[in-house]
């Protein structure tokens, strides 16, 4: 699944940017670092299940940045609809 977020353009890292998609009805998948801090946990955890979205858990912020072409760590991230 990694593989896919790694080769989509159209995707977007970081919590604000994955929960505006969310809303927008823009997230086709929603991925989620499993050591983030429980506070963004229940907010993604929450408006994925408002909207009807699974959620693709990673094992670390690190793995999902990685995953997201960029050097620091991410807590959540999203592939868009085209």
């Amino acid at each position: 699944m990694l593989e896919e977020l790694r080769n989509k353009e159209m995707r977007t890292v970081g919590l604000k940017q994955t929960i505006k998609a969310v809303q927008a009805g823009k997230a086709e998948q929603v991925f989620l670092a499993r050591d983030v801090d429980a506070y963004i946990k229940n907010i993604v955890e929450d408006e994925c299940e408002r909207h009807g979205l699974s959620i693709t858990y990673i094992d670390t912020m690190k793995e999902l940045g990685k995953a997201c072409g960029i050097d620091i760590g991410a807590a959540t991230a999203a592939i868009l609809k085209e």
